[in-house]
């Protein structure tokens, strides 16, 4: 009975998978408790039916749009100071210990990030969005991800790099696309749909669809 109950809130929330027989009552009691008190922490910070952990800051809700089922899980940090609006889509999933950063300095509001429908990323992801972020549908990642939105400048020799200033170009990553863990993003880089990148890898081009990318720096290794 609690497994059929289950497997419809799961329908109803827009996931298609089948629970395995295996899995013990227990666990799913478990799950929707928690659940349960996510829910009910996730309207009182944000007014909206957001699943979020415990510990977790969001700042300036009112400049996100929340899809349904959105879930951000325990000691997160979400900066919502962006110059656009920051869209988290239905389903979407944030990874415990990550962190939204869209404005990281005064001198520069930040454009913030975008993430489709049924799309998630791993614990200790950290979005530093200040030159925005597109992350589409249907996307999978694993823990320590990062995007780096941003380049500083460094050609004036007179100068500090750190009084140069910046470049902002932006991040793309397409429908459907598997990343892997410790994968790192730099600003300008274009990722296709249908793709997958590797482990570890360095992503700073622009990779067309269907391609399987990796190394340091990244490059199509594959066609799929």
């Amino acid at each position: 009975m609690i497994k059929k109950v289950f497997q419809k809130l799961l329908h109803k929330s827009g996931k298609s998978y089948t629970i395995d027989p295996k899995i013990p009552n227990q666990l799913i009691v478990n799950t929707l408790l928690k659940r349960g008190f996510m829910l009910l922490r996730g309207f009182f910070k944000t007014g909206h039916k957001v699943f979020v952990g415990s510990k977790t800051k969001i700042q300036n809700s009112k400049n996100i749009q929340f899809g349904k089922s959105v879930t951000i899980d325990h000691h997160c940090v979400i900066d919502g100071f962006a110059s656009d609006k920051i869209i988290l889509g239905d389903c979407v999933k944030i990874g415990a210990y990550s962190s939204l950063s869209s404005t990281s300095h005064f001198s520069k509001y930040g454009k913030g990030l975008k993430i489709g429908n049924n799309s998630a990323v791993g614990q200790f992801t950290e979005f530093g969005a200040a030159g925005g972020i597109t992350i589409g549908h249907d996307v999978i990642m694993g823990s320590y991800v990062s995007f780096h939105s941003e380049n500083h400048n460094f050609s004036d020799k007179t100068q500090l790099i750190r009084n140069q200033g910046v470049t902002s170009k932006g991040i793309i990553i397409g429908n459907n696309v598997w990343v892997g863990a410790k994968v790192t993003f730099l600003d300008g880089c274009e990722v296709g749909n249908h793709s997958v990148v590797a482990a570890g890898a360095v992503v700073n081009g622009i990779y067309p669809d269907y391609s399987i990318i990796g190394g340091i720096p990244a490059k199509v290794l594959k066609t799929i």
